[in-house]
């Protein structure tokens, strides 16, 4: 899965995400538990706006995302703020740091990205075996919900100034996975030019996620409705969770 048409596009097709916001919700959530944020994993960064948004903030920070295009993108960011922020190109599941952690976010539904449980619980597993006992580890996914009911087998279309996109999702017979299908047609001089992508997403039930967590050797302390510090409810499209790691780093894990 490497994004490559994506990655041109993600910018332009995620100017609804307020990053600032979302990079104050993080760090309101670090404050929340009274925590140091430390040294700090910003895990599948995408193009690079949230972390830079949260070094602003004043966060010891680097970004790691196994999209070589994605990462491609932070440098003019980075050049454009006069920041020098690490970012290293690897997957999640099979992440290998040069030291410990504090604090790990992953956000935007990259879980979800991981359409096997097997992935998710080995990327719980390697964030577990970098960070140190008592690190959060922070990350939002998209819930059943939202793949049944608002992905579905819908179709949506987005016309920004840069880019036209039509998003077809189409539902597994799992009811949970969702096969997403981007055309993009980008007008240069008097013609358009179609590019396209696919990728998967699939959702986990709470109960999935608490149990891998807990088996990477981290505990559940809050779930949080999108950007608050609600309580989900059943209609709820994107959940955060806020774990804690109770073991010390190096833990091996055997399945």
């Amino acid at each position: 899965m490497s994004y490559n048409y994506f990655a041109d596009y993600y910018d332009s097709l995620t100017k609804n995400v307020d990053y600032p916001k979302w990079a104050e919700y993080y760090c309101k959530i670090i404050e929340r538990y009274g925590v140091k944020s430390g040294i700090t994993l910003d895990l599948a960064c995408g193009t690079g706006s949230l972390t830079i948004e949260l070094a602003k903030r004043g966060l010891d920070i680097y970004g790691i995302d196994a999209s070589p295009e994605m990462l491609k993108k932070k440098k003019k960011k980075m050049f454009d703020e006069g920041m020098s922020i690490l970012f290293l190109m690897q997957k999640m599941q099979t992440l290998n740091l040069y030291g410990t952690i504090n604090t790990c976010i992953c956000a935007l539904d990259s879980i979800n990205h991981l359409h096997k449980a097997k992935d998710v619980q080995a990327a719980f597993d390697k964030v577990s075996f970098f960070m140190e006992k008592d690190g959060l580890f922070i990350f939002d996914v998209n819930t059943v919900y939202k793949h049944t009911n608002i992905l579905a087998n819908n179709t949506f279309v987005y016309d920004t100034e840069d880019i036209y996109c039509v998003w077809q999702n189409f539902l597994a017979n799992d009811g949970v996975t969702v096969e997403i299908v981007l055309d993009f047609f980008e007008k240069i001089d008097q013609s358009y030019y179609r590019s396209s992508e696919s990728f998967k997403e699939r959702a986990y039930s709470d109960d999935e996620i608490t149990q891998m967590l807990e088996k990477s050797g981290f505990t559940v302390l809050d779930r949080f409705a999108e950007l608050t510090f609600d309580a989900p409810i059943d209609k709820t499209e994107r959940v955060f969770y806020v774990a804690k790691h109770i073991i010390d780093p190096g833990t091996f894990f055997e399945r």
